[in-house]
């Protein structure tokens, strides 16, 4: 017959197995389960640690894997800590990259520490006890000594095993001393913390399995870390990354958001079920009211794509607003009509005339030469007229109280001041 300890390392391995579900590595192989079964003797949670770092606004789906992952944790009773890296954010994380990332002003920084902190909360459960929000900044500010200190627990060499530095290093490409330092601050987080698990995207690996020799040069317990598939974006073959234009972001209107979703390859769809709606379903929030668990089996992939696009809408906006989203689309870009209410847009014609190019660029986001290249290819209509190639200027008359449509999607009534 078992003994407690037995049954207690037993629990702490089917815990571990369920939490590593849909990661890519649990390492070393048997720390998750260790770090749970001592957690339980010292009756106290995992503290579970994410870093940011708030170099951009706006969540993607692409961070939304790693935060399901941190909630099905908070689920089972653990503590996430969220570091905003708003003192990392000033080095630049160099993972996956070919060149120096370009410093960000600190006004930005905070302007988008606050803004992912918020957006991280539609996903991540608020209560104090699941939860502690941290900003590096509290510890980084260091002092000369403290930094050669943390500079002694890694060699040089170490850091050029490194994937990115070894293949920048054998093409004679630069690496500065500053990107050399990031991965040791963020290593140095872990232990400011006292992480015991860590988690991060596979491009993390190297940074997340230096922070466990950093907790060690420090006499402390070494975290477990999981590394997480990287979703692709829109294009189903590239990281989904706002810098490409391939991303979903989480706080996108429901209609955007519902359409992104359409435009998704076939065969992306099973990747975006398996990282986002199955660990979902799987914790259970409240019920499933929103048919995170719904089996797709058998439908068409058109018929797939619309439940994915439904499940995502209804989890970070509401089933009505999905039903809603859903309507649209079938009106907008299956009928090809102008959906039941088209925002406006006004405009000041100068010698009256509209200059397109810059008021679509202002109203969606797209640059000047991105408009004027819609333009060119006929994907911008006027009261239902395509314009021409280098029609890039109207009649102001010619535009007052007409639909103007960029593409499938996007529609403004126009007009004049």
């Amino acid at each position: 017959m078992p003994n407690a300890t037995d049954a207690a390392a037993e629990d702490a391995s089917r815990l571990a197995a369920e939490l590593a579900l849909g990661a890519v590595d649990s390492l070393p192989a048997g720390a998750l389960a260790e770090r749970l079964r001592a957690a339980r003797e010292q009756g106290r949670p995992l503290r579970v640690k994410l870093g940011i770092d708030p170099t951009a606004p706006d969540i993607h789906l692409g961070h939304a894997v790693v935060l399901v992952k941190l909630r099905q944790f908070q689920e089972a009773g653990h503590r996430v800590v969220l570091i905003i890296g708003d003192y990392t954010a000033r080095v630049g994380d160099p993972s996956g990259r070919s060149s120096l990332r370009p410093m960000l002003e600190e006004e930005q920084i905070e302007a988008n520490a606050a803004t992912f902190q918020e957006q991280a909360l539609k996903i991540l459960d608020p209560n104090p006890e699941r939860l502690e929000v941290r900003h590096n900044s509290e510890w980084l500010d260091m002092s000369m000594i403290e930094l050669l200190r943390l500079l002694r627990t890694t060699t040089a060499a170490q850091m050029l095993e490194r994937d990115d530095f070894a293949k920048r290093w054998t093409a004679r490409e630069p690496i500065s001393m500053l990107e050399l330092l990031y991965p040791l601050l963020q290593g140095y987080d872990s232990v400011a913390v006292r992480s015991d698990v860590e988690l991060g995207g596979t491009d993390q690996k190297f940074n997340l399995l230096l922070g466990r020799d950093i907790q060690r040069a420090y006499g402390q317990p070494e975290q477990a870390i999981l590394t997480m598939p990287i979703l692709v974006g829109t294009d189903g073959r590239r990281k989904m990354s706002k810098s490409l234009g391939n991303q979903i972001g989480i706080t996108d209107p429901p209609e955007e958001m519902y359409g992104k979703v359409m435009s998704i390859p076939d065969e992306a769809m099973a990747e975006y079920r398996r990282l986002l709606i199955e660990p979902r379903a799987s914790v259970g929030e409240g019920g499933d009211t929103t048919g995170l668990s719904r089996d797709t089996t058998g439908l068409s992939p058109r018929d797939a794509k619309h439940a994915l696009a439904r499940a995502l809408v209804a989890w970070l906006h509401s089933e009505a607003e999905a039903q809603a989203a859903e309507r649209h689309f079938d009106l907008v870009v299956v009928q090809g009509a102008a959906p039941e209410e088209v925002p406006g847009a006004s405009f000041a014609a100068e010698d009256g005339m509209l200059h397109l190019p810059g008021l679509i660029a202002e109203e969606f986001g797209i640059s000047r030469s991105e408009a004027r290249r819609l333009i060119d290819q006929g994907a911008v209509t006027l009261d239902e007229q395509a314009l021409a190639a280098g029609e890039h200027d109207v009649p102001s008359v010619r535009a007052d109280g007409k639909v103007l449509k960029v593409g499938r999607r996007r529609f403004r009534r126009l007009r004049a001041e």
